[in-house]
């Protein structure tokens, strides 16, 4: 039996890391394609309030909330995505952007008692937000639920030994659970970029030492421009609408010809 995807214009959003960067500017992309309902999952309070207001401000239509969330705190997520679901009537799309600040350095360089830091904080916020969502859509017999990782996870870069293992995990876990939940109407997909301008990571990696050497190289590889929070956001939201209801367990990356990962 073909499932149909939920039009954009009846669908609920939510958002991990919705408050700045990629999240943020998919969350307006999202009400401009129409949407009505939108959570934020954010950690910083401040943060997450200004978002809020500045998307009511722009999208007036907007049914907007933001929750107080450590994706990283399995409890935090449930109870987060309990009152979503309540606040919201249904959750249709989970988009998880929370890649954490990081800069490049090569395996002698890291400390190993920093190596578990790493990898986990990296990897473990998306897996905790799927399980969550997943009995929700499950009931549903829809949804879609896209994550947010690097091309470290298909490109060997020096430098990033650690974090593409940690892109990787979050990679083959989406590709994963998309096996295992299409058969119940559920598509899973991940976006993988390189370099974005415009975000807190994008400016940390580019600061000094290793990091921007690397990145200034990948920067002149990229001749159709280096991407932008707006860039994958239309991503997101083709992912999540009709039109990508074929596609699934895909990683799909948007990183301007750096790479054909």
């Amino acid at each position: 039996m073909t499932v149909q995807a939920r039009a954009l214009a009846d669908s609920a959003v939510v958002i991990t890391g919705g408050t700045s960067g990629v999240g943020l500017a998919s969350a307006h992309q999202f009400a401009q394609a129409g949407v009505t309902r939108i959570a934020l999952l954010a950690r910083n309070p401040t943060r997450g309030e200004h978002a809020r207001a500045a998307l009511k401000f722009a999208h007036p239509h907007l049914q907007i909330e933001y929750l107080c969330c450590d994706a990283s705190q399995p409890d935090q997520v449930e109870q987060a995505l309990t009152t979503a679901h309540d606040r919201l009537g249904r959750i249709d799309v989970l988009i998880n952007s929370t890649a954490s600040i990081y800069v490049p350095e090569l395996l002698r360089d890291i400390p190993m008692k920093n190596i578990a830091e790493i990898l986990i904080g990296q990897a473990l916020p998306p897996m905790h937000m799927c399980r969550a969502v997943l009995p929700i859509m499950v009931a549903q017999k829809a949804g879609a639920m896209i994550n947010i990782a690097s091309d470290a996870a298909k490109v060997p870069t020096p430098g990033e030994t650690v974090i593409g293992g940690s892109m990787a995990a979050i990679v083959s876990f989406s590709r994963t659970l998309a096996m295992e939940a299409k058969r119940d109407g559920i598509r899973v997909n991940v976006i993988t970029p390189s370099l974005i301008e415009g975000t807190n990571i994008g400016e940390r990696v580019m600061q000094d030492g290793f990091s921007r050497k690397l990145f200034a190289k990948a920067r002149t590889l990229a001749h159709l421009g280096v991407a932008v929070p707006e860039d994958l956001a239309a991503l997101n939201v083709f992912l999540a609408g009709p039109g990508a209801a074929k596609l699934t367990g895909q990683a799909i990356s948007v990183n301007g010809g750096i790479s054909a990962a």
